[in-house]
């Protein structure tokens, strides 16, 4: 296991501003880490490469791809199996006959599955905004992006780190790593082997790999030298715990003992951020529990998600309107979980994340 220091930092509450997103060069930080959440999907459709490149140049210090695959084994970057809410797949007849019903941990999902798809057929869609309800200005950039591989990713962030001239890491996620074994297609055997060809097998490797399940990230930490993430959420439990009948849920992982455990195979945690400061019966930010302690004492870093500007995702604490589309005090709300000691945090609103930092040095 590579172990991390868990670095606490705090800061004080700043008035809130809504940014322009700007592709400009950031100056470094501090220690506290800043994810570009499936690149800077705040103002590009996510998982795409201008997503993550805008996330890199507003200054986040790691870009965030999910991993899928495709039907020939090639890793890329959607956020679940199922891309029929972030492609043009609808459009295309040629592909009408790949609409299917399965079960995707357990819940039947219809839809255009990637490993259903060769590379060269994935190639030939285009990404759009997964939530365009919300997000009605990044569906100006719908059918101009092609779906990523892993790869393009990694030399992206190459690329990117010579030009910016500080380094851009990635973190990588597999996602649902249980369902992808049952197609026959595992994930982990590939991200190995991109990696390791790539020359970020090592510990000091600007890498973090997460999971949401559990018995992947231990059997990954034989094999790789970077760090690992366990991630958790607010309710239910890791799928393969499901799956084995393991009665463990995420509330479970996150107890003091069950942090304690996920220190003998990871480096971190990464929790729903509600699960850090829970919030009260009028949506308003409640007391912090004792995950962040919990985590630091187990040795583990705590990098919590997902932090994003519109009111429909704040607390009620920091919405500025009642229109839940509107542009809230993000700031605000990064303001108050780093008082709590968390080490980094994933944002679809890079910008906001990396001027907050700056205020409170």
């Amino acid at each position: 296991m590579k172990r991390l220091v868990p670095v606490a930092v705090s800061a004080i509450a700043v008035v809130a501003s809504v940014l322009v997103p700007q592709s400009v060069e950031a100056t470094k930080h501090d220690d506290f880490v800043i994810v570009g959440h499936r690149g800077a999907s705040g103002y590009r459709p996510e998982h795409t490469l201008a997503s993550y490149e805008l996330a890199a140049r507003m200054g986040a210090d790691y870009i965030e791809p999910d991993l899928v695959t495709t039907k020939d084994h090639v890793l890329v970057t959607r956020h679940e199996p199922e891309i029929g809410g972030t492609t043009d797949v609808a459009s295309h007849p040629e592909f009408a006959g790949r609409k299917k019903t399965k079960l995707l941990d357990g819940v039947a999902t219809t839809g255009w599955f990637t490993e259903d798809f060769t590379l060269a057929e994935l190639k030939t869609l285009r990404a759009k905004e997964r939530i365009p309800a919300v997000r009605q200005h990044n569906t100006v950039f719908d059918g101009h992006y092609q779906i990523p591989t892993f790869q393009e990713v990694i030399d992206l962030s190459k690329r990117l780190s010579k030009e910016l001239g500080r380094p851009i890491g990635i973190y990588p996620e597999t996602k649902h790593p249980t369902y992808f074994r049952q197609q026959g297609l595992p994930l982990e055997p590939e991200l190995i082997k991109t990696l390791s060809r790539n020359g970020l097998n090592r510990p000091d490797a600007k890498v973090f790999v997460q999971s949401f399940e559990v018995s992947n990230l231990k059997a990954l930490d034989k094999q790789l030298r970077v760090p690992l993430v366990q991630l958790t959420s607010s309710a239910g439990a890791p799928y393969d715990f499901v799956a084995s009948g393991d009665k463990r849920t995420y509330a479970d992982i996150v107890s003091a003992k069950g942090l304690r455990e996920v220190a003998t195979y990871a480096d971190g945690v990464g929790p729903s951020k509600d699960q850090i400061i829970p919030l009260d019966a009028a949506g308003k930010l409640g007391k912090p529990t004792s995950l962040v302690a919990d985590a630091h004492k187990a040795g583990l870093v705590v990098h919590p998600y997902t932090f994003r500007v519109e009111n429909t995702f704040l607390p009620a604490d920091f919405d500025s309107s009642g229109a839940p589309n509107d542009s809230g005090n993000l700031f605000a709300e990064i303001a108050a979980y780093r008082k709590t000691g968390i080490d980094g945090l994933f944002t679809d609103n890079a910008d906001i994340a990396v001027d907050e930092e700056k205020e409170t040095r």
